[in-house]
């Protein structure tokens, strides 16, 4: 099994019953009864609560001494299958494998399922994992079997463990929130991966690519403190996701927005429709290239890639000829409102710099202003839990209105590339009045950037 040597297996017939109210009140607070074959009950939590330090692909935990006492209970789910476990030898040391595989039961409906839990040294069971996802589709589980058990008796999709950005009210140091932020975001992009298909929606894309882009800006966020080859790295494996991400949700963003407006002032000419034809087939084949890349070997090396930062934290191996190790080093140890305020000082700045007379900016200088607005966007979004209040809301309300209607404006300017993109095509006709209607979207966006832009700057930081 991928350069480890076996001893002997064990194996035994494997039943699981999850149990909760009528009502569901366990699955609520993220927990479930679980029943064993001999009838032994214990409460598992299945969903991080808010506030809990949370890796991805960790099992379900039992509670212990403090479990809730919700009455009459009822079956809701079940497994039906296999538990082996085979003891392993690695070149970095012992592993123990758990492999469940079976069936996940539900009144009307079953499905084929299986989980692997590898057990050891980091180093071994990363390694370990890292040899078996090059070859099959192994990736952290978006949900408990328990949560899966669940979804299916009820024909929805598992919750996710996390979503939207990471809370880091309680992280005390900048290394905490570093470590809960990685997390977190990791979660969601495992969560979101299934949804990035053909038939699936845009949302899958979309909340992908937003996933990836706070999860970037959280490594520069923190390169002063954490900086280093194995952030960089990672960082390197992201930006080439977001290279597959882009053309998918560019072209979904096109065809709701622009193509859709075509459609609708102009339902019957076939010549937007033979432009509206061509852009779904590039939609279409950008989904292919992004599901490839999905399901292939590279994405699963990228998630245990970003789980190996969580369990190895490297950025505490400071190379003995950095001069400034030891200042950075004790930077991980700073409280996070220290930290926190002082970027987004900078950053501020820095936004005011480049909108100075952004009246008489041209585009291009006002796609400057864009990518300023998001360098502070997203660290705003992070911190803003450490200032709760009504200045915190109304600044994120006014720098994301901001960030909209430049954001609208690059849109426009995306969607002529893109058409501009299709060539011969479809007819140039068809490119002139896309074009036309692109500028028109334009000017109307400049108005808004530039109210947008009046009201932050009247709202002012809401750090101290």
């Amino acid at each position: 099994m991928a350069g480890a040597r076996g001893g002997r297996a064990r194996g035994a017939a494997s039943d699981l019953i999850w149990l909760d109210t009528a009502e569901g009140k366990l699955a609520a607070e993220g927990l479930a009864i679980e029943e064993g074959q001999r009838g032994q009950r214990q409460v598992l939590r299945v969903m991080p609560e808010a506030d809990q330090a949370w890796l991805p692909g960790t099992p379900p935990m039992p509670l212990d001494g403090q479990a809730p006492q919700p009455g009459h209970v009822v079956p809701i789910a079940a497994f039906s299958g296999r538990r082996s476990l085979l003891p392993l030898t690695t070149p970095l040391g012992p592993v123990q494998a758990l492999l469940r595989a079976g069936k996940l039961r539900a009144v009307a409906d079953e499905r084929p399922v299986a989980r692997l839990q590898l057990q050891g040294e980091v180093e071994a069971v990363l390694g370990l994992a890292g040899r078996l996802a090059a070859d099959l589709p192994l990736l952290p589980p978006r949900a408990a079997l328990a949560e899966e058990g669940r979804a299916l008796a009820r024909g929805e999709t598992p919750r996710p463990r996390r979503r939207g950005p990471p809370d880091l009210a309680g992280a005390a140091t900048v290394e905490r929130a570093l470590l809960a932020a990685i997390g977190h975001l990791l979660e969601v992009m495992l969560y979101q991966e299934p949804a990035c298909r053909l038939g699936a929606g845009p949302e899958g894309v979309h909340q992908m690519r937003v996933g990836l882009r706070r999860l970037r800006s959280v490594l520069k966020v923190f390169r002063p403190a954490a900086g280093g080859p194995a952030l960089r790295e990672f960082d390197a494996g992201l930006k080439a996701l977001a290279d597959r991400l882009g053309p998918a949700r560019d072209w979904d963003v096109f065809l709701g927005g622009l193509g859709a407006q075509l459609a609708e002032a102009m339902p019957e000419d076939r010549r937007i429709a033979a432009l509206l034809k061509a852009a779904e087939a590039r939609r279409q084949a950008a989904y292919v290239a992004l599901r490839a890349t999905l399901d292939g070997p590279g994405f699963r090396a990228l998630m245990l890639t970003g789980l190996g930062l969580l369990l190895r934290r490297p950025w505490r191996e400071a190379p003995p000829d950095e001069p400034e190790a030891a200042e950075r080093l004790a930077r991980l140890d700073e409280p996070l409102p220290d930290f926190a305020a002082a970027l987004l000082d900078k950053r501020w700045h820095k936004l005011c710099a480049e909108g100075e007379d952004i009246e008489a900016h041209s585009a291009a200088a006002l796609h400057e202003v864009r990518l300023e607005a998001k360098r502070l966007r997203y660290p705003a979004e992070l911190f803003a839990p450490l200032w709760p209040g009504k200045a915190t809301r109304r600044f994120q309300r006014r720098l994301a209105a901001l960030q909209e209607a430049l954001g609208l404006a690059n849109d426009t300017a995306v969607a002529r590339s893109l058409v501009a993109s299709l060539g011969g095509a479809v007819p140039a006709w068809a490119v002139g009045a896309a074009e036309g209607f692109a500028a028109a979207r334009s000017t109307a966006a400049r108005t808004e950037a530039l109210e947008a832009w009046a009201a932050l700057m009247d709202a002012g930081p809401f750090w101290d």
